[in-house]
């Protein structure tokens, strides 16, 4: 019997089972007092946008925010205790996590101080967030064998391109836009967190099968001691689960940037680190959807002064359309479930 202090590559699958329930277990006994906090040291609540939907102004007003700090520091923990944080790959994964959970703490708190849907300018979250990607691209590829280090490969053929120098700034844009993607979601109560949870789940099934050679029988490569990413995104699938439990319509706390910012972007380093970031635009299809709806939006407006969408993001447009936001949040938690079954066929 293995030791549950082991970090040998074998005992994977029972750390990533451990940190998942730990991650859920803490959250839900926790989350109670943390909401209560937040409320007690909140006065009114994230402040709720005056462009988006009516109905929110009502439902929503004086829910407090910062509740992504629930997910961060459950899972923080649970990669302590069964991840093995010496490897370049978690302490990377961890230190985004810390960098841009900071960075949308901050937005999240002069938000709340000032009452003010906008706190931090979008260029100074920018800078912060391609910094923290810059950094982070440099260390994956130093642990990444040089043959695969700047390749990029598609799913379900056996194709691959060398990127070259390419790639850096390709990774930067795929990290920080889906820290970006992510946080435009968390719009909806359940509704972020919910597929976060989901894709996660996935890449921890990916994480398994890039990081043992045994199994790897795909176009994808073998990417030594990237098997431990499947802890890191096993924790972070149950702080997320965990979340939910408080987040569910009517939520008692919002994820907020906190969150957002944060989890978006470990799961952009994940699919940087598993080779994988062409199927996180597959697998995490609505993020996607949400972020161009609101390109889409912005350009045809500013050509013809009207808008293409009733609302964005487009989950705004559903709500417009006169779909409940339940009706909205499952929807799009089943369109995210069978985009990552279609994702995952790509290992077969």
């Amino acid at each position: 019997m293995w030791s549950v202090l082991s970090y040998a590559p074998e005992t994977v699958p029972y750390r990533a089972v451990m940190a998942f329930v730990f991650a859920l277990v803490l959250s839900l006994l926790t989350g109670g007092r943390l909401v209560e906090f937040l409320k007690g040291h909140e006065r009114g609540g994230q402040p709720i946008r005056g462009d988006g939907p009516q109905s929110h102004l009502e439902t929503k007003k004086g829910t407090p925010t910062m509740g992504g700090l629930l997910i961060l520091g459950t899972s923080l923990l649970a990669m302590l205790l069964f991840a093995n944080v010496k490897q370049h790959f978690v302490w990377i994964s961890m230190l985004v996590l810390v960098v841009y959970g900071a960075t949308g703490f901050a937005d999240d708190y002069v938000k709340v101080k000032k009452q003010t849907p906008n706190a931090m300018t979008a260029k100074m979250k920018l800078f912060i967030q391609f910094m923290a990607a810059v950094l982070a691209v440099n260390v994956i590829a130093a642990a990444t064998p040089n043959s695969i280090e700047s390749r990029l490969y598609i799913p379900y053929t056996d194709w691959s391109f060398e990127l070259s120098w390419v790639y850096i700034p390709f990774a930067v844009i795929v990290i920080s836009g889906a820290s970006n993607a992510v946080n435009l979601s968390d719009g909806l109560d359940g509704l972020a967190a919910g597929m976060l949870a989901i894709v996660f789940a996935v890449f921890m099934v990916f994480a398994f099968a890039t990081g043992y050679p045994a199994f790897n029988e795909t176009a994808f490569p073998y990417v030594p001691k990237s098997a431990e990413m499947a802890v890191v995104c096993a924790a972070l699938a149950g702080g997320c689960v965990g979340f939910l439990w408080f987040n569910l319509k009517k939520a008692r706390v919002f994820m907020g940037d906190t969150g957002s910012l944060a989890l978006g972007a470990v799961l952009g380093v994940a699919a940087v680190i598993l080779k994988h970031e062409l199927l996180l635009a597959i697998v995490g299809i609505v993020f996607v959807a949400e972020t161009v709806s609101v390109m889409i939006q912005v350009l045809y407006f500013k050509k013809t002064g009207k808008r293409f969408f009733r609302m964005a993001p487009i989950h705004h447009h559903f709500e417009q359309l006169g779909w409940s936001e339940v009706k909205v949040v499952y929807t799009f938690w089943a369109v995210t479930a069978a985009a990552s079954v279609a994702g995952l066929l790509s290992l077969m």
